[in-house]
């Protein structure tokens, strides 16, 4: 995310290779194994690199919001976890997890509620073009309960889909 957050200030003058490795030498926890560093690459070089994709898919169900109104943080949460919904074997709603994690942290709780709700209407859009029928859980991540991606047992987001 915080790749991201960067490149999203920095503008088109970024490159994503200058980015990585600016990132990796200067903010980069050095204790992180090569594994963790390499999909987090991945997300972030990702996720530059379909940002038009990301975004149609983003506006799509932020409804009442530009993207370019939303809080830095917040839209670059939500373009690295669609771009894993779209681009990695991930299960969506470990994905959706680790963004309400992330946002937890650098965010809002308000933000988080919001975050989930446009992350659980892409993650249903998407659920039914394309189920993730073959993806695979992280090792370190417990089954989630029916409902723990913010989708209440009747399929409605609990989320209002503006803030």
């Amino acid at each position: 995310m915080q790749m991201l957050f960067a490149a999203d200030l920095g503008g088109a003058a970024v490159r994503p290779d200058d980015l990585v490795r600016s990132y990796w030498e200067e903010l980069g926890e050095p204790e992180m194994d090569e594994g963790a560093r390499e999909f987090a690459t991945r997300l972030a070089v990702g996720a530059l690199a379909h940002l038009e994709e990301i975004d149609e898919r983003i506006r799509s169900r932020a409804e009442h919001w530009r993207i370019s109104r939303m809080a830095v943080v917040d839209r670059n949460i939500l373009r690295m976890a669609v771009y894993e919904f779209l681009h990695e074997q991930t299960p969506r709603t470990v994905a959706i997890n680790e963004s309400l994690e992330i946002a937890r942290r650098f965010s809002t709780y308000e933000a988080t509620q919001f975050i989930n709700g446009i992350l659980d209407a892409i993650k249903r859009d998407l659920d039914r073009e394309r189920p993730q029928e073959d993806a695979v859980a992280h090792p370190d991540e417990e089954p989630q309960p029916e409902g723990a991606d913010g989708e209440s047992k009747d399929g409605e987001s609990k989320v209002a889909s503006s803030q």
